[in-house]
């Protein structure tokens, strides 16, 4: 009776446990089907809005922009990667930091120059506030990067140490050749240079990641869960020779300083191709130095006074007004038209029209153009519209202008304007287009697009090639291009550019005297030119010299101040056994033409091991790594000085890889 009890006694203990446990899942079913209708019937925008929205936000992860590169391979420009540190005192085990806090911050302390104590206060102030997200530094190179991750704490990550990493991308020049006007720059609102031009290629399609906020002013980024990966830009090779660009650098800086110049511009174009091989702008500063700081090539139209000569005469030649037997009397060198004094400076007699270039005869100039076109100048101007000197120039470099040239429709013409144009006044025309022009005579009267774009590449593969663009195809007979290259090679040889011929050299020129802002009190201001091609027979280069504001005490005439700049540079650039050039003309002083040498070095990953490719040319290693599916981070250029990983290390597809590079 007592076991029955005891059964009956168990088993309404288990009833009664059973039906509780039975209660107990209804109530969780319960609560799970009220929970579904509540959700079905709540504002999930409402949710989103005061929880997801209030602590954790889609950021940007930007791409790296291309690198831009000289048509050498030489690199003008580059991405490099810079780390910024973070701390999250909340991570860090109390014992861990009590441990290993006073190593840590004898190695900050050695690093980066502050003491131990002002790293131990700040520390302690935060630890104990729990800060998530405490700024270290910022900018680091991935030399400091590398140092600083292993010292004590930091080197057991994020989860132990509490070492958060950032990684930004900085822009970098990485040549000195190239002023940083020439360069430019894109920042997003402004466009400049070669950065701003070729902009649409070398930016990449940002990437998106979630960050999380820690308090009211911090966001923490979610390493893990990446939105979407970046693309990292395209790269850009430029039509810029470092050599021919290095020369022409030298050869104005030295003679701006001879000549106490303000500023001055050089522009070097091939004449089969119209690839720009260099574009030098030079200014002075506030310290008296010379700097490439603004694009005067494109962005300032000018007066180019007597280089605009070959323009007025070719077309007069054209229309066979003018040929080899053609003369006009200069008289004593001063000629009044239309109530203007127009004067020479080389003296008079009667000129053959060689003569005219040579000696730079304005009146002669004169002449000859009123004499044919002053009835109708449109016939004239036609040419210089056929010519596209008035039109703004189709080139992939932002803030060119737009010539301007007093027409008969403009209140400004009167009956002298057609004279004041045919010598080089009365008209506003940038560097580059004149250059154009010149290079079209060089190229047998085909007129060739500026190009400044070699060639897009990208992951080692050509993604685009440029191909010289024909903009006239023909500016006038074969005949009056002949004799206009005949005309502007005895301008060199016999005329106002005679001292800087050379047997060795070929050259054909202009050069160019033009007076600016006449019309103010104060001394007279000039502007020396010198416009060319060489070598006359067979053209290969065709150059523009501009020195501003000259010493007039010292000289201010483009056969003087500019002619030696060009002769320099042609000479420096074409001839491979120069016997008549002042021996300084033959020193490099910049470019070392070994580096330019590359051996054909092919690297392979074998067996998943990182190779060596320390003391390898970068530019023939970085491509081969990319497109072996690799991403690469780099800075400097020339050889690679260090890797990580190390030889041997294994790696895996899509991992980054660091290269130090230096020359």
């Amino acid at each position: 009776m007592q076991k029955q009890n005891e059964y009956d006694s168990k088993r309404k203990k288990t009833l009664r446990w059973g039906y509780l446990f039975a209660v107990g899942v209804l109530c969780v079913f319960v609560l799970f089907l009220t929970r579904i209708v509540v959700l079905q019937n709540t504002n999930v925008q409402e949710i989103k809005d005061d929880y997801i929205n209030k602590n954790y936000r889609e950021a940007t992860l930007k791409a790296a922009r291309g690198n831009l590169f000289a048509s050498d391979g030489s690199i003008l420009a580059t991405t490099v990667m810079r780390y910024d540190i973070y701390l999250d005192f909340k991570t860090m085990k109390d014992t861990i930091y009590s441990n290993n806090i006073g190593a840590l911050t004898d190695s900050l302390s050695k690093m980066f120059g502050k003491s131990r104590g002002e790293f131990r206060k700040k520390f302690d102030e935060q630890k104990k506030k729990k800060n998530q997200y405490y700024t270290l530094v910022k900018g680091l190179d991935f030399d400091e990067y590398d140092r600083i991750r292993n010292f004590p704490i930091f080197k057991r990550g994020k989860n132990k140490g509490g070492f958060i990493v950032d990684r930004n991308y900085k822009r970098e020049l990485a040549t000195s050749e190239i002023g940083a006007g020439t360069i430019g720059m894109d920042n997003g609102e402004v466009r400049a240079g070669l950065e701003g031009a070729f902009s649409k290629y070398l930016t990449g399609t940002d990437g998106k990641r979630l960050e999380q906020r820690i308090n009211s002013s911090q966001w923490k980024p979610i390493d893990y869960w990446k939105v979407k990966e970046p693309v990292d830009g395209e790269d850009v090779y430029t039509t810029l020779d470092l050599r021919i660009q290095d020369i022409a650098h030298s050869a104005l800086e030295k003679q701006l300083i001879t000549y106490e110049a303000k500023h001055g511009t050089v522009i070097v174009m091939e004449v089969e191709t119209g690839k720009v091989r260099a574009l030098v702008n030079l200014r002075k500063n506030e310290d008296g130095d010379y700097e490439d700081s603004y694009n005067y090539a494109i962005k300032d139209n000018i007066e180019p006074g007597s280089t605009f000569k070959t323009i007025s005469l070719l077309a007069a030649m054209d229309d066979g007004f003018i040929d080899e037997n053609t003369t006009v009397n200069v008289g004593n060198g001063v000629w009044t038209y239309a109530k203007q004094r127009i004067s020479d400076g080389h003296g008079g007699g009667t000129y053959d029209i060689s003569d005219v270039l040579a000696k730079s005869s304005n009146v002669g100039t004169a002449k000859l153009i009123t004499k044919y076109y002053a009835e109708k100048p449109q016939i004239f101007l036609d040419h210089l519209k056929r010519w596209k000197l008035f039109d703004k120039m189709d080139i992939e470099l932002p803030g060119i202008t737009k010539p301007k040239i007093v027409t008969p429709q403009n209140k400004r013409w009167n009956a002298a304007t057609l004279a004041s144009i045919s010598y080089g006044y009365s008209s506003n025309i940038n560097l580059l287009q004149l250059t154009t022009f010149y290079n079209g005579v060089a190229n047998g009267g085909k007129m060739l697009k500026p190009l400044f774009i070699d060639k897009i590449m990208k992951d080692g593969k050509v993604m685009y090639s440029a191909k010289p663009e024909v903009i006239v195809n023909k500016m006038a007979s074969e005949k009056a291009i002949k004799m206009m290259t005949s005309a502007l090679t005895k301008a060199v040889e016999k005329g106002t550019g005679r001292s800087i011929f050379t047997p060795n050299l070929k050259m054909a020129g202009k050069t160019g005297t033009a007076r600016f802002e006449y019309w103010l009190p104060g001394p007279m201001k000039y502007r020396a030119s010198f416009a060319g091609f060489y070598p006359a027979d067979n053209p290969k280069y065709t150059c523009y010299v501009m020195i501003s504001e000259p010493n007039t005490a010292k000289s201010f005439y483009g056969g003087t101040v500019s002619a030696p700049v060009f002769k320099e540079i042609a000479g420096k650039t074409f001839l491979k056994t120069p016997q008549n050039i002042e021996k300084e003309m033959l020193v490099d002083r910049k470019v070392n033409l070994n580096k330019l040498i590359e051996p054909n070095v092919k690297i392979a990953v074998n067996n998943k091991q990182m190779p060596s490719v320390v003391g390898m040319i970068g530019k023939n290693i970085i491509p081969q790594l990319e497109n072996l599916g690799y991403r690469v981070d780099f800075k400097g250029v020339g050889r690679i000085k260090e890797q990580f990983p190390l030889e041997g290390t294994i790696i895996s597809k899509n991992q980054r890889i660091y290269l130090s590079l230096q020359n």
